[in-house]
């Protein structure tokens, strides 16, 4: 609680940014109505982790992020590809290439266990997330990917929320409507992918979607809601990472993604004015 182990400190620092950005650029999934995309682009990005440790042969970060940003890229074009040129509904799509390249992974994954050495080259932790080893390198790359989202996250915030609420009209102004999709999908993918490390591809998505979910019960106003989904983000990473140290056993992701849920859950009930406690008081009125 005062701090002093170094190790708790980068965790929390770490966890915290990660935590914020995720909540702040998930809330414009959820608008989008695209939450499950975050998903499906985390699960897409672990063939692309092992075929980068295949090629440099080695647990090297940088590489093995970049492999799962184009893999998770891929996925996404994958699932933008099925809803386009066939019958398949978008969910039906998400739920398709979430599948199908999560299992490639896996069997990726049993590959590599499998070689000379391979059982040290940390691939579980793209699974399940390791956030406990968090060292100062990876908050300097979580800090230096979060910065740049937040700042354009700002910089084009009438852009986002116009296509959030009204691509049409968007379009019909004259806006690359195109461009802020794909600019907005790189910004969550950028975010997924940094996030693998520390939390997992399993639960990369919940920090993406629950902040942002949660946010939606507080306020009708996108600007409120951005920053209520980056609070509860943050708070998830401060008091997830908190229990962890208070609570050696458990891990710190599965523990953050749980008070995320705390909060869904507060939200849900005790809202001012979409809660349910809210709304039975008023038809008992």
């Amino acid at each position: 609680l005062l701090l002093q182990d170094a190790n708790t400190r980068t965790v929390l620092l770490g966890a915290s940014i990660l935590c914020l950005t995720s909540g702040v650029i998930g809330s414009f999934s959820v608008l989008r109505k695209r939450a499950l995309l975050g998903d499906a682009l985390a699960h897409a990005a672990l063939p692309g982790v092992c075929i980068a440790y295949f090629i440099t042969g080695e647990r090297n970060i940088s590489a093995l992020l970049f492999g799962a940003f184009l893999s998770g890229i891929l996925g996404v074009l994958t699932v933008t590809f099925i809803r386009s040129q066939s019958r398949v509904k978008e969910d039906a799509a998400i739920g398709l290439v979430l599948s199908g390249f999560f299992g490639l992974g896996i069997a990726l994954s049993r590959i590599v266990q499998n070689q000379p050495g391979g059982n040290r080259a940390g691939l579980d932790s793209y699974i399940f997330g390791k956030a406990a080893s968090m060292v100062t390198h990876d908050v300097v790359l979580i800090s230096a990917i979060s910065l740049p989202i937040l700042f354009l996250t700002a910089l084009l915030f009438k852009e986002f929320r116009l296509l959030c609420f009204d691509r049409d009209f968007a379009a019909s102004q004259g806006w690359p409507v195109l461009f802020l999709d794909v600019l907005l999908m790189a910004l969550i993918c950028s975010v997924t992918i940094v996030g693998l490390p520390a939390v997992g591809v399993v639960l990369m998505a919940a920090l993406l979607i629950i902040p942002g979910a949660s946010a939606r019960f507080w306020t009708n106003r996108l600007e409120y809601m951005v920053i209520i989904a980056g609070a509860f983000g943050l708070l998830s990473g401060l008091l997830g990472t908190a229990l962890s140290a208070l609570l050696p056993r458990f891990a710190a992701g599965p523990l953050i993604v749980l008070v995320a849920a705390g909060f869904f859950l507060i939200s849900l009930l005790f809202a001012p004015r979409r809660g349910l406690v809210a709304e039975t008081l008023r038809s008992y009125r």
